[in-house]
């Protein structure tokens, strides 16, 4: 089941040129995505990009037999405060291998995954976290 980190900043305003890279107007997380690379590469995930996507911002993890990342949706903000909602991008609980011709569980990978955000949120004192869980706030 894919879990959501509900969490507020000031840490991570709209970038320089970041309105230029996204789909859509007002979906900043670009500061996020970058922040959150350089965290997962100190925990020693291999963390080769992110990207703007349609829905927000892409943070690619490389390893898995599958695609996968963090996804980064950001809130309507009102101020210099921002909120943003990160999950795990796996897409789907199980996913469809042709090279192993079965399923793979994505399960262990997210909650991984999961558990490196918490952590990397609640050891920031600049960072709030709002909630965590299976609802979208």
């Amino acid at each position: 089941m894919k879990e959501f980190i509900h969490l507020r900043s000031a840490q991570f305003p709209q970038l320089p040129g970041e309105a230029e890279e996204m789909v859509n107007e007002g979906l900043v997380g670009k500061a996020l995505a970058l922040y959150l690379q350089e965290k997962l590469q100190r925990l020693g995930r291999e963390v080769p990009f992110v990207c703007c996507e349609d829905w927000g911002w892409w943070v690619e993890l490389a390893g898995p037999p599958f695609r996968f990342g963090v996804c980064i949706y950001s809130l309507p903000s009102d101020g210099e405060v921002a909120e943003f909602c990160c999950t795990d991008g796996a897409g789907a609980e199980r996913i469809w291998n042709w090279r192993t011709f079965g399923w793979i569980d994505t399960a262990p990978w997210a909650e991984a995954l999961h558990g490196e955000l918490l952590a990397i949120v609640r050891d920031d004192p600049e960072l709030e976290l709002l909630g965590s869980g299976p609802t979208f706030p």
